[in-house]
């Protein structure tokens, strides 16, 4: 890496912190840690890293309430360790605003590709079109300026939620399968999560309808993909 990639490791198993320092360090990582919750937003908050890594089991605050915390304030990229494998854990991690999520155990290689993975989507080139793709008299979409506004207001979105809304947008009437969605947002590496793709237009749609339950722009096609489209034309 040329400038270093800051990294917060907030985990309260001093071993597992040990053992992450060091080999992101070695991997080109400048590491920053924190041993429980309350601490992790304190470390945030005067280091600004590039990316977090979160475990969810820890005292003071859980790493649940320390997602929704960040995500008040930042949209750094988080990425949850968790010993839980339950698909309602998943599940809310990725609502509650995590881009990722690895299970405990895991391999070092394969949290540190999940990192890059991560990070590659934060840092993705810019999409095919250029100038404002999609506007009416309440959301506007500015690919140029990277900035999504809803009647008039800042629409706060990760990396991740801004390249989604960006293709759906680019593909204003068309359908886009899962898979389709998957190998253009995530990578071939994730064709078979659609849960991914489904949580993140929940949390999207939460962010630009008026009525998330009831939506008018990202409309799902059942059992294929989902359509953006413009309900006011």
């Amino acid at each position: 890496m040329g400038d270093k990639t800051k990294l917060l490791i907030i985990e309260d198993d001093a071993d597992l912190v040990k053992a992450l320092e060091l080999y992101f360090s070695r991997a080109g990582y400048e590491v920053v840690t924190a041993a429980n919750g309350l601490e992790g937003l304190q470390v945030l908050y005067k280091e600004r890293p590039d990316i977090v890594i979160l475990d969810i089991a820890m005292p003071k605050l859980d790493g649940w309430e320390v997602c929704r915390r960040i995500r008040e304030l930042s949209q750094v990229p988080i990425v949850i360790l968790t010993a839980r494998v339950q698909e309602d854990e998943r599940v809310k991690g990725l609502k509650l605003g995590a881009d990722d999520y690895v299970v405990k155990p895991f391999s070092l290689k394969e949290l540190d590709a999940r990192l890059e993975a991560v990070l590659r989507r934060a840092r993705a080139a810019r999409p095919m079109k250029e100038g404002v793709i999609f506007a009416n008299n309440e959301l506007v979409i500015d690919s140029d300026r990277l900035i999504v506004t809803r009647e008039g207001r800042h629409v706060e979105l990760t990396p991740t939620e801004l390249r989604l809304l960006l293709f759906l947008a680019e593909n204003e009437g068309r359908v886009l399968t899962h898979k389709q969605i998957l190998e253009k947002i995530w990578g071939a590496e994730y064709v078979d999560d659609v849960d991914y793709v489904k949580l993140f237009v929940y949390r999207l749609r939460r962010k630009i309808e008026a009525d998330a339950e009831n939506p008018r722009y990202i409309l799902s096609e059942r059992g294929i993909g989902y359509r953006f489209v413009n309900p006011v034309s």
